[in-house]
């Protein structure tokens, strides 16, 4: 089937960046939030993000207005029943993506590709409580979205193979590579990156090194461009531990048990880059380990 005009819900940290690479790529975007303000935020952000590319010459001005032109915002999750597809980036938690699909359906066109952007949810659970499993896939970005180039497509167990070349195609179109998951907790990339995050925090918390020789160690150790404390505040401790909970409670194996300094962390609201506090206190000139 042809793919012309995608939903994206929620405009947040990964659904801007979703509808930011769809638009390039000439999809029509329809983006939705529960709020106004998050959606003026979220255009406003797509618009910056791109005219950095412009300066850079990664792309023209012609195709950023172009872009620009394409998405479109609601504050009615409804409008987007009329999309070829939906790409659902709400927050991770389960109860709220299955209450968006609940609503969703009833007005969704008979072709409709239904689509989560979770990082591990169980996409047969999520596919299994609507009316067409077979048109339900995982369709997990990374962060940032536009710098990023891997998407892991994760199939249910009822996902038929045309919605699987649909899907594919679209990551093909965004210019992006395409890593196929069986539908196990986590999938791939966050069943191994979170268990590495999680232990740094053991680490951290044993006392075996503070925040920024842990850090410096994985940086220079194994080359990696961040730390995972620095990683985890990017993406956000509420998130590592959500993804930490599911690994434990779905494959009920101590070793991905969530350690308790992840949880207090995030008992106290320091989420990382989006509170200006978690591993790192980001309110000052430079950020500054917290521990």
């Amino acid at each position: 089937m042809d793919i012309e005009k995608v939903g994206v819900v929620g405009a947040g940290q990964m659904g801007n960046g979703i509808a930011h690479v769809l638009a390039l790529a000439g999809y029509e975007v329809l983006l939705t939030d529960i709020g106004e303000e998050a959606l003026t935020a979220a255009v406003a952000l797509v618009d910056q993000n791109m005219t950095r590319q412009v300066a850079r010459d990664k792309i023209a001005q012609a195709e950023k207005d172009a872009a620009m032109a394409r998405i479109g915002t609601t504050l009615t999750l409804t409008d987007l029943g009329a999309t070829d597809l939906v790409i659902e980036a709400a927050t991770e938690r389960e109860t709220v993506k299955q209450a968006i699909f609940d609503e969703l359906l009833p007005h969704l066109l008979p072709h409709t590709i239904l689509t989560s952007n979770t990082s591990s949810i169980s996409i047969t659970r999520l596919a299994s409580r609507t009316d067409r499993p077979e048109r339900f896939m995982g369709f997990h970005f990374m962060n940032p979205v536009p710098v990023m180039q891997l998407v892991e497509l994760i199939r249910g167990i009822a996902t038929d193979d045309a919605t699987y070349r649909a899907c594919l195609g679209v990551v093909e179109k965004l210019g992006k590579t395409a890593a196929s998951a069986e539908d196990f907790p986590a999938f791939i990339v966050n069943r191994i990156l979170m268990p590495m995050i999680n232990e740094a925090v053991y680490t951290l918390y044993e006392g075996v090194g503070n925040v920024r020789s842990i850090d410096l160690a994985m940086k220079l150790g194994t080359n990696h461009p961040m730390g995972p404390l620095e990683l985890a505040d990017f993406i956000g401790l509420d998130t590592c531990l959500a993804i930490m909970n599911v690994l434990h409670e779905g494959l009920a194996d101590t070793k991905y048990r969530p350690c308790p300094l992840l949880t207090k962390y995030v008992e106290a609201g320091w989420l990382g880059r989006k509170t200006q506090r978690g591993f790192y206190d980001y309110r000052g000139e430079m950020p500054v380990p917290t521990r």
